[in-house]
């Protein structure tokens, strides 16, 4: 599948190998000093203008622990990877996005897109 790659690592042993699966290859990239891969995630590397706010339309209990949101990025930057924007908005705000599950689009062609995603509610106020 296009955009998709696993990395496997071996480390020997005295007796067996250990066989690793480097899950996040962003992370990976950014540890061994390659290039962060813009087109393919949709987002540079820099501080996000994001603008957020709680999803109108989701059905959330307030026992969950991750609430949707919806999430647009003023800064210009597009969703492709969710995976990448996790990490990021991790590091820049602390924020805890799932990364399974279901999430969503919207928006105009070629407009300013909106993301409603889910977000461990505890992440958002710290």
């Amino acid at each position: 599948m296009a955009g998709k790659s696993r990395l496997f690592a071996v480390w020997p042993g005295e007796w067996s190998s250990h066989l690793f699966v480097i899950d996040d290859l962003d992370e990976y990239a950014k540890a061994h000093g390659m290039k962060h891969d813009e087109e393919r995630t949709g987002l540079k590397e820099h501080v996000h203008d994001v603008r957020w706010e709680p999803a109108p339309y989701a059905q959330d209990s307030p026992r969950s622990p991750y609430v949707s949101v919806d999430v647009t990025l003023n800064c210009g930057c597009e969703i492709h990877d969710r995976h990448t924007f996790a990490a990021q908005m991790k590091e820049q705000r602390g924020w805890d996005v799932a990364r399974s599950g279901g999430w969503s689009i919207s928006g105009p062609p070629g407009g300013r897109k909106t993301y409603t995603l889910r977000v461990r509610r505890k992440s958002l106020t710290s």
